[in-house]
């Protein structure tokens, strides 16, 4: 990633932080989120399934709303064939994790708090980061809820997005962490 990096942006561009050890997906949002030197943040999956050019849309929403927090939202792609073509076990584990984090997680108003395509002002995402107990998979969960426990305003917002193959969650072994 270093030597991609160093051939594509000048070294004020990009800094690549290498993790001494894998702290999964969150702990390395983490380090990021506490690094970055912007007004704003946006966080997007590596696998790039959803639209870079969509961040306008959370750009807009944040100056319109004041929101410290704008999600990206496939929400509106629920009973589309984006979703039907996903396998059933998928589905249903979709929904059962959503009901949980409304009815258990208290982070009711985001549809999905599962997107990896969010908006951050830098000064709350360093607040809501500073803590984070959560290092894996279910992290943004735990980011969610803080910001709405803070009084942040959260925003949510449809995104283009497309199914990627190959997720690196491990259903029996990720739902244990």
């Amino acid at each position: 990633a270093a030597a991609l990096g160093a051939e594509l942006f000048r070294p004020d561009e990009l800094r690549v932080a290498a993790l001494p050890e894998n702290r999964g997906k969150g702990g390395a949002v983490r380090e990021g989120v506490l690094r970055a030197r912007g007004a704003w943040i946006l966080l997007a999956d590596a696998d790039a399934a959803t639209d870079i050019n969509d961040h306008a849309r959370l750009e807009t929403a944040a100056a319109n709303t004041g929101a410290a927090v704008v999600c990206g939202s496939r929400a509106h792609l629920v009973d589309t064939d984006a979703v039907a073509r996903r396998s059933l076990l998928r589905n249903v584990l979709m929904r059962g994790f959503h009901l949980v984090v409304t009815a258990v997680g208290g982070v009711s108003g985001v549809r999905d708090t599962q997107c990896g395509f969010k908006l951050m002002r830098r000064a709350e995402a360093r607040t809501l980061f500073a803590d984070l107990h959560i290092e894996r998979w279910a992290f943004d969960v735990e980011v969610l809820y803080r910001a709405l426990r803070l009084g942040y305003g959260v925003a949510e917002v449809p995104v283009t997005w497309h199914e990627v193959p190959g997720s690196k969650i491990d259903i029996a072994r990720d739902s244990l962490r």
